[in-house]
C-alpha cells in the first residue's frame, strides 16, 4: 500500500514517526510519502521515503502550514491508499475533502491538557481553546480512524481504539552503566526540567560527574542553556536524529526524567525511560505516576521528589559510588524492556491495522 504521513508540528527526525511507525511500514514493504517540514528544521528526507516539504506550523504562525498540507492531501488523495496525520491542526486539513482515503489520527498527547504548557496561549484563551480541542477531538472520532499513543488516552472518547504505545527499539546486547556521566534525552523546557538538569550539573561538578542533555529547546529554554554552556556546567547537543541520540545512552552512569507535575504528564508514559531501560541504565524520575509505576515494577532506577536538584544529585552520587547495585539496576531495565516494551511487537499490530483501515493484505 501507499500511505501518506503529514505533521506540520513534529520534527521530521521525530522518534515515534519516523523512525517507529514509517520504518515499520517501510520494512513490511509499503511505500511511504512524508511530508514534514524539512527544511524549517534543517534536515533532508531520509532516502526510504518520498519526502515532501511542508512549512513549519509554531506557536501562532499555524494556518500557513495547514493549507500547504491541506492543498497536498488533495492533491495526492487519489493516489494513496491511507493518510496518517500526527497533529490536530491536520485534522483541519482533511476535513470536509470529498473522495478521499481512509484518515488515521495518531493521538500523540492530551490535547486540551497541554494548552496549559504554551507560553505563547494567553491565559485568558485557554479554557475556550480546551473546549474547542474537546469540540475537534470527538468531531474527528466520528469521520476518521483514531490511533492512541497512551492506554490513558481512552477515556476522552466514547469507541475504543488501537493504542500503539510510545515502545523503541532494544538492542540485543548492551554495555554496563559507567560512572561519570548521566544523560537527559527528549525535549527541553522548563515544564521539563531545564532548570533542574542545570542546577543538578552544578551540584555534580565538583564530583567529576558530567551532565549532558540532548534534545530540542523551546525558546524560553535556550538562553538558560546557552549559559550553561558557556559557563561549562553541561554539554548540549540540540537535537539529534533519534538513532543517533540513542547511542549517546549507551554507558551513561544514569538517565534523567524531570518532568514537572503538569496534567499532560500524569498520565503518559515518559518514553524517555523506555529509553534508558532499554540501553541499559538506571533511571532517575520526579513521581509521575507512570513513571513511579514502571520504575516500582522494575526495580530499575530511584524516584526523587518534583523539582529538587539536591535529591537529584544525591542519587547520582549514591549510584556513582555502588557499582554493583548501579548495574544491577541498569539490567534489571534493560531485561524489563526487551520483555515488555520492544517496538517490534506493537508495530506488527500497527502496519496491520493500516492495511485492514487501506483494504489492503500485507506480505
Amino acid at each position: 500500500m501507499h500511505v501518506l504521513v503529514m505533521t506540520v508540528v513534529h520534527h521530521p527526525e521525530d522518534a515515534r514517526i519516523l523512525h517507529r511507525q514509517i520504518r515499520a511500514l517501510v520494512d513490511a514493504g509499503h511505500e511511504v510519502t512524508y511530508a514534514a517540514p524539512y527544511t524549517a528544521r534543517g534536515v533532508v528526507p531520509r532516502p526510504w521515503v518520498n519526502g515532501v516539504d511542508l512549512p513549519r506550523a509554531a506557536e501562532r504562525r499555524r494556518l500557513a502550514a495547514v493549507r500547504a498540507a491541506r492543498r497536498l492531501f488533495r492533491s495526492m488523495r487519489g493516489k494513496v491508499d491511507v493518510a496518517l496525520i500526527h497533529d490536530p491542526e491536520l485534522l483541519l486539513a482533511v476535513a470536509g475533502v470529498r473522495s478521499r482515503p481512509p484518515v488515521v489520527w495518531d493521538v500523540h498527547e492530551d490535547t486540551p491538557a497541554t494548552l496549559s504548557l504554551k507560553p505563547w496561549l494567553p491565559a485568558f484563551l485557554r479554557p475556550p481553546m480546551r473546549f474547542l480541542a474537546r469540540l475537534l477531538e470527538g468531531t474527528a472520532e466520528r469521520h476518521l480512524h483514531l490511533l492512541l499513543a497512551e492506554s490513558a488516552y481512552a477515556g476522552r472518547f466514547k469507541q475504543s481504539h488501537l493504542v500503539v504505545p510510545n515502545e523503541t527499539w532494544v538492542p540485543d546486547s548492551v554495555s554496563p552503566p559507567g560512572d561519570d556521566r548521566v544523560v537527559y534525552l527528549g525535549w527541553l523546557s522548563e515544564a521539563r526540567g531545564v532548570r533542574e538538569a542545570v542546577e543538578v550539573a552544578r551540584l555534580l561538578r565538583p564530583h567529576r560527574v558530567a551532565v549532558e542533555l540532548i534534545g530540542y529547546a523551546d525558546p524560553q529554554s535556550r538562553p538558560v542553556l546557552n549559559d550553561a554552556v558557556a559557563d561549562g556546567l553541561l554539554e548540549w547537543r540540540d537535537f539529534m536524529p533519534n538513532d543517533e541520540a540513542l547511542k549517546r545512552l549507551d554507558g551513561a552512569l544514569a538517565g534523567l526524567s524531570l518532568l514537572h507535575d503538569e496534567p499532560n504528564y500524569r498520565h503518559s508514559m515518559p518514553t524517555k525511560i523506555i529509553e534508558y531501560m532499554a540501553h541499559g541504565i538506571p533511571v532517575i524520575t520526579t513521581p509521575s505516576p507512570r513513571a513511579v509505576e514502571l520504575v516500582e515494577r522494575y526495580q530499575c532506577g530511584a524516584v526523587v521528589p518534583w523539582e529538587d536538584p539536591d535529591a537529584v544529585a544525591r542519587a547520582v552520587l549514591r549510584l556513582r559510588d555502588d557499582a554493583a547495585a548501579r548495574r544491577a539496576t541498569g539490567g534489571r531495565g534493560y531485561a524489563a524492556a526487551r520483555a515488555n516494551h520492544h517496538w517490534p511487537s506493537s508495530a506488527r499490530r500497527f502496519v496491520a491495522q493500516l492495511e485492514a483501515w487501506a483494504g489492503v493484505k500485507g506480505r
